[in-house]
């Protein structure tokens, strides 16, 4: 086989192409070392493992984990030899692996984040107290998930769930779920997004401590709940999301009321109605009575007094009566003169007889 002669830089090119179709991308493993940031725009840090070294390169804004020296961390990344003839890792990703390293991690980006206000609970929006349509975020194979529609129809149901299965654990995790939650935000009309995870290991929600994943949810336009991994679990998604659960069965629990609950309170508001109503009834029967009481009584005491004013006016009336006048003995002089002479005849009535007599004589009382 005859020989090829190569530029220095067309076997760089050979070398690329040859690492590009071999290894398209390739997830390593090892201890951060030599870390550092050039020009606030590249990162460069090497890759151990015992004697082993990898130097590694990236975009600075394409790190979204905070990695510092002694870290151990998984890369997804792609191979090449550069221009000055050093091989490296051009990395895409990175994931601290390992509880010491993912703590670390979030503790730093913590930090960061909470500096920058991120996490203010000011800024946290409620849920919105009646809502039919929500977007659940989670693997659909997940029992946290099948939990999660479970307790959501037995608690409430009639509810409109649409669900964007990804993965929620690994490197290819937190890209795929700051898509959904893009996707519900743009392109869909629903009131709620929940995101999901059950249980696990540190590794397991390492990606829920994802910087972008935590931007992304508090830039939300739609208010989000994070269910994630067990009670004791704290994510930086969890500090960013507007309420946090402590597992996907708590969010559905937090999300909807109990029917159950609200039947029997519904219930009980309608008996203590019913007896403020009768209480009610009641004592407007006894006012009623009382106020009936008091006309009745009013009443009589006027007719009381009415009746005694009429006596009293039938009284005087009787003593002006002229029958009482004539019963004492008086008789009436019926005549159209006051001025009497001898020889005029006079009628005379007394209490028991009508007379008519003739004057004898007559004396003047006055002069």
């Amino acid at each position: 086989m005859a020989e090829v002669t190569f530029t220095v830089s067309e076997f760089i090119e050979v070398c690329n192409q040859s690492l590009d179709y071999s290894f398209p991308g390739i997830i390593v493993e090892g201890e951060v070392a030599s870390f550092k940031v050039n020009q606030g725009k590249w990162v460069f840090f090497d890759l151990k493992e015992g004697d082993s070294t990898v130097s590694c390169f990236m975009v600075l804004s394409q790190l979204t984990s905070a990695i510092a020296d002694g870290m151990k961390i998984r890369v997804r990344a792609t191979p090449k030899l550069t221009r000055w003839g050093r091989f490296s890792l051009t990395v895409r990703q990175v994931m601290p692996v390992g509880e010491g390293s993912i703590k670390k991690n979030f503790e730093l980006l913590k930090k960061k984040l909470t500096a920058e206000g991120l996490f203010d609970p000011a800024r946290k929006r409620p849920l919105p107290e009646h809502f039919t349509r929500i977007g659940v975020i989670s693997s659909v194979d997940a029992a946290g998930y099948i939990d999660f529609l479970k307790i959501l129809d037995n608690r409430w149901g009639g509810l409109e769930v649409k669900t964007i299965n990804t993965q929620v654990q690994g490197l290819a995790a937190p890209e795929q779920i700051i898509r959904a939650i893009q996707y519900f935000n743009e392109k869909s009309n629903v009131e709620i997004i929940a995101i999901l995870r059950g249980g696990g290991s540190a590794t397991d929600l390492a990606a829920f401590n994802d910087e972008q994943l935590a931007r992304t949810i508090a830039s939300s336009k739609i208010p989000i709940i994070t269910g994630i991994g067990h009670e004791i679990d704290e994510s930086l998604a969890d500090l960013a999301a507007d309420i946090r659960a402590s597992t996907p069965s708590n969010a559905a629990e937090r999300l909807t009321p109990d029917r159950i609950a609200i039947s029997y309170q519904v219930k009980q508001r309608l008996s203590d109605a019913k007896h403020i109503i009768i209480e009610r009834i009641d004592h407007l029967h006894q006012d009623n009575s009382q106020t009936i009481m008091q006309l009745k009584q009013e009443i009589i005491r006027k007719i009381d007094l009415q009746s005694q004013s009429l006596k009293e006016t039938q009284r005087i009336l009787a003593s002006l009566n002229p029958e009482a006048v004539l019963h004492r003995g008086y008789a009436i002089l019926n005549s159209k003169s006051t001025v009497y002479q001898t020889g005029d005849v006079v009628k005379i009535t007394t209490f028991s007889q009508n007379l008519t007599v003739e004057v004898k004589d007559v004396q003047n009382r006055k002069n």
